[in-house]
């Protein structure tokens, strides 16, 4: 076990898009840190407004916590090539960048995806002994064979998801990380499935801790059985079925994955009111769900029912369909109707 830390470090990297949920998220940690002394909370902006800043400040403030802006500028800039994020935003790749924007005090942090909210002290998963590995993350084997096979993996070999990560970040600048990071996804002509998760998981594979899924839980697995996700995915099998079982009853850190969201008008997430719960606390109470998808709502739903009675089926249409999906956000984007 690494010596106990007195500071916890938290990072957060959004726009202005982004800000409303990472503002539910930074609550949920709030509320949950309360017997953690020292916490410092890191936001990576990516031209977020400063009155957004502000109320993000605010809401630390009702907690007696601070919260530290980082303004990381125009992100492609930081790349010496031109970058495809594949529809998603460009805001996605600046956890990348949190060693190089971050005082090399920080040595250590939690970094947290703004569509997560926390259930739990997180002090423990802080404390986590990383045993060399430069981070910690948990494994997604619902992840496309696409998507392994675009960075050399193999079907069986582990892939993480970058939600949430613990990170050395003494490790990373010792070891020159991002240089090696910006290598990997140029060597990829800058263009990956999931731009910063595949760039991480290609770069540090082998020097990824396994973290048990309570700590990033994603919403859509409720539905999923654990025979399924060790079936899709050889290493799974280390994370054990009690630790799944846990994961479901008592998880520490949920995180909104997938496309079934809860700021979205007809979605049916289990976890929506938790989502909810939490906005209703910050300056952005009041914000109507986002229309247009209620349909496209539904059929998640379905979709769910669907995993719990012949996984099978959902996994084919989730590969036969989802990279189409990928394709059809970077469209959107593209012509500015996303």
């Amino acid at each position: 076990m690494e010596g106990k830390r007195e500071t916890v470090n938290i990072i957060y990297v959004s726009n202005d898009g982004y800000a409303r949920h990472l503002a539910a998220s930074l609550y949920s940690l709030l509320a949950h840190s309360r017997k953690i002394r020292d916490l410092e909370i890191y936001v990576l902006s990516s031209g977020m407004s400063p009155g957004y800043q502000r109320r993000l400040q605010a809401l630390a403030e009702r907690f007696g916590r601070r919260v530290q802006v980082e303004e990381l500028g125009d992100l492609r800039e930081r790349f010496p090539y031109d970058v495809d994020t594949r529809g998603f935003d460009i805001s996605a790749m600046g956890r990348l960048f949190a060693p190089e924007v971050l005082p090399e005090t920080v040595e250590r942090a939690l970094y947290l995806d703004c569509d997560t909210i926390v259930l739990g002290d997180i002090r423990k998963l802080y404390e986590t002994d990383l045993e060399g590995c430069l981070a910690g993350m948990v494994m997604e084997p619902t992840v496309y064979k696409e998507m392994k096979e675009a960075i050399g993996f193999e079907k069986d070999d582990a892939y993480f998801n970058s939600g949430v990560i613990l990170m050395d970040l003494a490790g990373w600048r010792r070891e020159r990380v991002l240089g090696q990071m910006l290598a990997f996804y140029g060597a990829h002509a800058g263009s990956l499935f999931a731009c910063d998760q595949d760039t991480i998981n290609g770069t540090l594979a082998g020097r990824i801790r396994s973290l048990p899924p309570k700590y990033n839980f994603f919403t859509n697995y409720r539905y999923f059985r654990y025979s399924t996700l060790e079936k899709l995915c050889g290493a799974y099998r280390t994370v054990g079925k009690a630790a799944f079982r846990e994961a479901k009853k008592h998880p520490v850190i949920i995180h909104y994955l997938g496309d079934e969201r809860p700021w979205i008008a007809g979605n049916h997430n289990h976890y929506r009111r938790l989502y909810e719960y939490c906005l209703d606390h910050t300056p952005w109470k009041g914000t109507p769900p986002e229309k247009g998808k209620e349909l496209y709502m539904q059929l998640w739903w379905c979709f769910n029912q669907m995993t719990r009675i012949c996984p099978a089926l959902r996994l084919w249409i989730s590969r036969r369909f989802g990279m189409k999906v990928i394709d059809g956000r970077k469209k959107k984007r593209e012509t500015g109707n996303g």
